[in-house]
Order: structure tokens, then C-alpha cells, then sequence
């Protein structure tokens, strides 16, 4: 998914929650699109917070009825120096990338596009989809991966049963499950869900920062001060230090991700859907990707001159139904790395 607001914005970190040890992130209403936008609701980043562990970008949209939304559609855009974790909870979106990968998302299914030192991808959804519901979530690449190779991976994890709830570990290893998927960072990803009241004990890595996704319903978190809660649409941060994580639904259940990682040890400029090192890296990687669209005819929006380009850094897929996406112009002020 692309990063659609018009004037990307660096977010500065600071704090926490005042009084608790789980800090409670409320999301923004982002649109996708134009008039009969889909809207997504993010948690990350936003001040409060950048990053957890790797995980540095989080999108959760639905459920939305397509024939009032549109659904998805968003078009071919680049990325750089990160991967993306397309994650369903309902509904279908055909992918297409520039690496040749033409693939369908469905619930339960991960899709993962590692864009390396560059990649370009659409996301659509499909004809068959009523019911569009689920998250998009982006990955930091540590400094010295940044410039792998393009790649995508597709899996389908087992489902885990236990007393009173069930759950799919996609990324890492939990419960006793790993993913074979490749990560360039120590991560773990699951979808859990509950039936009302039900409780989970899980054992995760004390370096591991984490982050619980409530989707519907709710969950508590016990602490040394009692029960901490997180609601619908909440995302809850954990530092690291605990070996051990209980988790309560609330009386309605709940359907959480549940996304951990050690802290990634670094800063890192993000921009629209850039991932580097310094301001210089990111205005690169734009000029790259106008150059690539100059080649189709796109014009540059804030009509600058293609100057110094890599005009076969990114490619496009094949077989797109509409242009691709240009980038929008950068702000005037140098990017800021994020911690």
C-alpha cells in the first residue's frame, strides 16, 4: 500500500502514556484515493511513537462495504529499503509487482514484498470482494539490507488452538510455531481471537518490543499494577523486558495482531514510501522513481528536473489497467531521521 497523503510529514518521538506501562496509540483517519475514498485508520508512526521494533508502519482499514467505498485501488508506487506485510481479515486484492510476482491476498494469507534497494507494486481490490477488512503493515530494513534484491513470499500459516481462542503466527516464532518467511530483523507477527473473557499466556523474548492491534472488541494486558486495557482499534505498546505476556478479552472477545521485535538500534529517514538513511537517500530514490514514470509519460507534479536520475532503478509491472502513481513533491525543510 502507498503512503496517499498529498504532504507527508515527518513525525518527531516523544514520551509515553502519562500513568500506565502499556502506552495506548489512537489512530488518524487517513483516505485512500478521491471522492469515495477508503479510509484508513494509522498507528504508525505518529508521534508518540515510531517504531516498534521494525515494525514502522501500520494501516488498518474495514470493514468497508465496497460498493460505497470503491474498495481499494491504488495504483502502481515505489518503495525502498523496507518490506510490506498485506494481512486480510476479509475481502480479496490482486497484487502485481515489478519483480514479475502476480499474487491474490486472501484472510488468513501472508503476502510479504521485500522492496530491497527498489521495487513498484499495485494493490486492487477485486471484483468478487463485498467485505474489504484487514491491515498493511511495513517493515524497516536494517542499514547494510537496504539494497537487497526485490522479493516476494507468500504463506499460509496453520492455525493454533487453544482453550477459548485461536490464532495464525505469520511472521517469527510463537507458540511453539515459526514462520518460514524471511525477515532481515528479529520480528514476530500473529492474529489472535478470543471468545469473550478467554485468556492467553504467552511466552515471548524478553528483547522483543510489542505491540497488540485490537481490531474488535477488547483485551487486557496484566501488569504488576493490574489489568491495563486496550480498545477497538487501539494499538498497545509493551517495552521490552517482559518473558511472559497474559492476555484477557473483554466481554465481547476480541481479534487482535499481536507484533513484536528487538529495537531496530537505528534511526532511519522515512518519507511517502521511502526507507533510508539520510535526506539525500530519500530525494535519490524520488528522482529515480520520477524518471522511471517520464519514461511512460507521467509528469513530475512538483516539475522537477529529472537531473542525476537512475532511470532503470525501478521497473513496473505488467499489465496495468491504469498510470502509475508520481510522487509527491518533498517538503522544503531537510528530512529528520526517527529513532
Amino acid at each position: 500500500m502507498s503512503n496517499q497523503e498529498r504532504l507527508p510529514l515527518e513525525e518527531e518521538c516523544d514520551g509515553r502514556t502519562p500513568g500506565r506501562t502499556v502506552e495506548i496509540l489512537a489512530p488518524r483517519q487517513v483516505p485512500l484515493g478521491g471522492l469515495r475514498a477508503m479510509t484508513v485508520r494509522r498507528t504508525l508512526p505518529q508521534r508518540e511513537r515510531s517504531l516498534i521494533g521494525a515494525w514502522c508502519f501500520l494501516d488498518h482499514y474495514g470493514p468497508d462495504d465496497v460498493k460505497h467505498t470503491g474498495g481499494m485501488r491504488v495504483d502502481a508506487h515505489p518503495h525502498v529499503g523496507l518490506q510490506t506485510v498485506s494481512w486480510l481479515f476479509s475481502g480479496e486484492i490482486e497484487h502485481r509487482d515489478s519483480a514479475g510476482f502476480h499474487a491474490m491476498v486472501r484472510p488468513g494469507e501472508l503476502n510479504l514484498m521485500t522492496a530491497g534497494r527498489g521495487i513498484s507494486h499495485s494493490e486492487r481490490s477485486t471484483a468478487e470482494t463485498t467485505i474489504l477488512h484487514g491491515v498493511q503493515l511495513w517493515v524497516a530494513l536494517p542499514s547494510d539490507q537496504r539494497q537487497t534484491a526485490p522479493d516476494f513470499e507468500h504463506y499460509a500459516p496453520p492455525m493454533v488452538l487453544g482453550r477459548g481462542w485461536r490464532g495464525q503466527v505469520f511472521l517469527g516464532s510463537l507458540l511453539g510455531h515459526s514462520s518460514p518467511v524471511r525477515t532481515f530483523s528479529p520480528l514476530v507477527g500473529a492474529e489472535f481471537c478470543f471468545e469473550p473473557g478467554a485468556i492467553l499466556d504467552l511466552e515471548v523474548e524478553r528483547s522483543f518490543e510489542h505491540g497488540i492491534l485490537v481490531d474488535d472488541g477488547s483485551i487486557s494486558i496484566a501488569r504488576s499494577s493490574g489489568w491495563e486495557g486496550i480498545e477497538t482499534n487501539e494499538l498497545g505498546y509493551i517495552p521490552p523486558s517482559a518473558a511472559y505476556l497474559r492476555l484477557r478479552a473483554g466481554r465481547r472477545g476480541a481479534r487482535i495482531l499481536f507484533l513484536g521485535g528487538e529495537p531496530l538500534g537505528e534511526q532511519i529517514v522515512m518519507w511517502w514510501n521511502f526507507i533510508g538513511e539520510t535526506h539525500e537517500e530519500i530525494v535519490q530514490a524520488r528522482r529515480d522513481w520520477q524518471a522511471t514514470l517520464a519514461r511512460v509519460g507521467v509528469a513530475d507534479p512538483a516539475g522537477v528536473e529529472m537531473v542525476q536520475a537512475d532511470s532503470d532503478r525501478f521497473k513496473l509491472p505488467r499489465f496495468e489497467p491504469a498510470p502509475p502513481l508520481p510522487a509527491p513533491p518533498l517538503p522544503n525543510a531537510t528530512l529528520l531521521p526517527r529513532a
